[in-house]
């Protein structure tokens, strides 16, 4: 997908910040794009736009291919948003993982929580964190 980013459960696993593996790949496109229709790999798409879309992306090497996966900060922010899909417990898990692996940058999960607008959603869990 050219203007697909790989997202949610795929960049968690990506980033090594779960314990869970999905059997999809989970992948934000555009609102305005159109459904893919490939059967291989099996495909969970979430449709953002906007900030939400294009904040924080990084292209990383996969094999010799330049995949374009979200940042692990945003990816913490974006299991919040999507939280009643994915499971408030990944999403604390991912956090904590996240806190235990980068300790210095919660405030990038800060700042990716107010373009996603979950702010007020998460700075409980974070200031239990510390």
């Amino acid at each position: 997908m050219p203007g697909g980013v790989v997202c949610l459960l795929s960049a968690l696993r990506f980033h090594d910040l779960t314990t869970q593996n999905p059997f999809e790949v989970w992948l934000a496109i555009n609102r305005k794009s159109w459904r893919p229709r490939v059967e291989h790999p099996p495909l969970r798409l979430f449709f953002l736009s906007g900030s939400a879309l294009v904040e924080g992306v990084e292209e990383q090497d996969v094999g010799g291919v330049r995949v374009r996966v979200y940042s692990a900060a945003k990816t913490v922010a974006d299991c919040f948003k999507f939280r009643n899909k994915i499971g408030i417990d990944v999403a604390i898990e991912a956090l904590r993982d996240y806190r235990r692996r980068y300790p210095k940058r919660l405030e990038a999960v800060r700042r990716f929580a107010e373009i996603d607008r979950v702010a007020r959603v998460i700075r409980p869990y974070l200031e239990s964190l510390g």
